[in-house]
């Protein structure tokens, strides 16, 4: 996730069109990236983070299915401005002279962790907390190995590391022309797997299925590929489902193709062109793939699930608009009153998601209190105590999100004013 640095000078090119000079001055950087990415992070929160999931706010919640809300906006918002960051940070070490092995060694190593900190998140706290099936009083060994038996694998993290790896490899070592092809490649050949060839065990083809979670030719692969039980070593998907994941195998390759767009933004925006141009340019192009993606979705619905690829052209325009926006607001017009909380976010990312994601499982799942007579979570004490014995459900749910938010804005202002940044 934080696979920025915050001083890292801007270039063109990462091949033989590198430019004499850097297209951004050395040393400046676009603070609108950190306000962007900081929005991002603080917005995971929000949407992760309410009082209850009984009463919230439409807009907070993900879509049913297909379809999309402000809340299937924030993902691919941040692993656009991933993209984004990835491509100015690989163009500056080439402008140092730093050589490809080095850097893709790093790119691999970054990737990988990211990966084991999602992975590791999914499995906290290694042993199963309640009930275990089939054994009346478990012991902490049969609970350890239930939790390994339902250990997710993959989720957001491992999304971003797996995105963020092969969209820097790419944007390494290939041309914009190549990108451009293996980008439309991997959106048309994921249009075509999931809905021209037909489903096994289902006796259709995909298109007919696609409303269906757990019959898409997506759902069928997570399976094939995560659900281990015929072999008695459990099922490793999403324990919401255990039939499909939403950041599952299949649907991971269009997501390379988001991170790949914000590739190709940053490559625009790191060009040596006046910052009006530059947005002009953003927006024009955010605006077209916003048209292509509603389009698209009339044939392969917009669908966070599934990450359906009129998903990626709509989203990633949308976040082009957005993003072009903030910088008009922040590096154009130099409005920069308000953007300490967001900037504060988006430089230490990585320890806003792991820490609010394992502070969030002892609050919500470990920690445990005695209220009315009832043991109940830590959280849940919180909530009633302080936000639902005085607001409405759904008010008080959000109530307590943003003061998590909040929180966490105070954690991660300590570490900005002590200048720490934790760097993957």
């Amino acid at each position: 996730m934080a696979v920025t640095l915050p001083s890292l000078p801007r270039s063109r090119d990462l091949r033989a069109e590198l430019p004499s000079s850097p297209s951004v001055a050395p040393r400046e950087r676009l603070l609108s990236l950190d306000v962007f990415r900081g929005i991002t992070v603080a917005g995971m929160l929000l949407v992760n983070d309410p009082g209850t999931w009984e009463s919230i706010y439409p807009p907070l919640e993900h879509a049913t299915w297909n379809g999309w809300t402000p809340t299937d906006l924030v993902f691919p918002f941040f692993l656009f401005i991933v993209g984004i960051t990835t491509y100015l940070s690989l163009s500056a070490r080439r402008a140092r002279g730093d050589n490809d092995q080095a850097i893709r060694a790093q790119i691999i190593r970054r990737g990988a962790l990211i990966f084991l900190f999602g992975f590791l998140i999914n499995g906290f706290p290694y042993f199963t907390w309640g009930d275990v099936a089939g054994v009346v009083d478990p012991s902490l060994g049969q609970r350890m190995v239930d939790r390994l038996l339902h250990w997710r694998i993959l989720g957001v993290l491992q999304r971003i590391g797996i995105a963020y790896t092969i969209a820097a490899l790419l944007t390494l070592r290939t041309t914009v022309r190549q990108q451009v092809v293996i980008l439309a490649s991997i959106l048309f050949g994921y249009w075509i797997v999931m809905t021209v060839l037909p489903v096994p065990g289902e006796g259709t083809i995909g298109a007919l299925l696609l409303d269906v979670p757990s019959r898409t030719m997506a759902a069928w692969v997570d399976r094939t590929v995560l659900d281990w039980s015929r072999w008695g070593l459990g099922n490793h998907l999403w324990a919401s489902s255990l039939t499909w994941d939403p950041e599952g195998v299949l649907s991971t390759v269009p997501a390379v193709g988001t991170a790949m767009l914000g590739n190709l933004a940053g490559r625009w925006i790191g060009e040596r062109r006046p910052l009006s141009e530059r947005l002009a340019g953003l927006s024009a192009a955010g605006a077209l793939a916003m048209m292509a993606g509603s389009v698209w979705n009339w044939s392969f619905p917009i669908n966070k699930s599934l990450w359906t690829s009129s998903y990626v052209l709509f989203t990633a325009g949308l976040a082009a608009l957005a993003l072009a926006t903030v910088m008009w607001v922040v590096d154009f017009h130099r409005v920069r009153r308000f953007t300490t909380p967001f900037v504060v976010y988006g430089i230490n990312p990585i320890v806003a998601f792991v820490g609010s994601g394992v502070m969030a499982r002892c609050i919500y799942s470990i920690f445990k209190v005695t209220f009315g007579g009832e043991r109940i979570s830590l959280q849940q004490g919180i909530y009633r105590t302080l936000f639902a014995s005085w607001l409405s459900p759904v008010n008080a749910s959000l109530a307590f999100a943003i003061v998590f938010v909040a929180f966490w804005y105070g954690v991660l202002l300590v570490l900005h004013r002590r200048g720490i940044i934790l760097k993957v």
